[in-house]
């Protein structure tokens, strides 16, 4: 089986998109597109910790899912198709904001991101669960001041980009 590698949209300095392989994006710290996605249940938030065996951030906490746009798929679509293969759910989301972040995730990668932010929301009483052990290790709910607090303690038990996001946006108010 021919596995191919996963294109995804780097962003030119004219603003125009080119398709660069997924690993050498990171690699050359290219500027790209990316998706955030937030689920809530009231003021709390669904984080997951991710896979151990990613090839950055393995076994850090991170917001409810995130990932990169498939080379001409759009950004819902891919924040839809992750949040489904990550966790095993869906529910609507709403577009908040697109921001920019650049950030050492270690193994000598570099994320350098556009980032299309998304909220939605769910019961957690009557959520349905099914985490892909290869991109998720497991999931929790914490509040903002929870959250706030646990980041000063331990950073290092968070992803970079989520912290800058906390730090961004310290009451989760995306």
């Amino acid at each position: 089986m021919t596995v191919h590698p996963i294109i995804i949209p780097a962003i030119a300095a004219d603003g125009s998109l080119y398709p660069v392989e997924k690993l050498e994006v990171h690699k050359r710290g290219l500027y790209h597109l990316a998706v955030s996605v937030f689920v809530f249940d009231g003021d709390a938030l669904l984080i997951q910790r991710r896979a151990a065996s990613k090839y950055h951030c393995g076994g850090l906490w991170a917001n409810t899912c995130c990932s990169h746009p498939h080379w001409g798929e759009a950004a819902r679509a891919c924040a839809e198709r992750r949040l489904a293969e990550e966790l095993g759910f869906t529910v609507p989301l709403t577009e908040r904001r697109v921001e920019e972040y650049s950030a050492d995730v270690g193994n000598g990668l570099h994320e350098h991101e556009q980032v299309t932010m998304f909220t939605g929301t769910a019961h957690r009483e009557s959520l349905d669960l099914d985490l892909n052990g290869q991109e998720v290790d497991a999931v929790r709910w914490v509040t903002a001041p929870e959250l706030r607090t646990e980041i000063r303690r331990a950073p290092d038990r968070f992803t970079p980009w989520f912290r800058i996001y906390v730090e961004r946006f310290p009451d989760l108010s995306l």
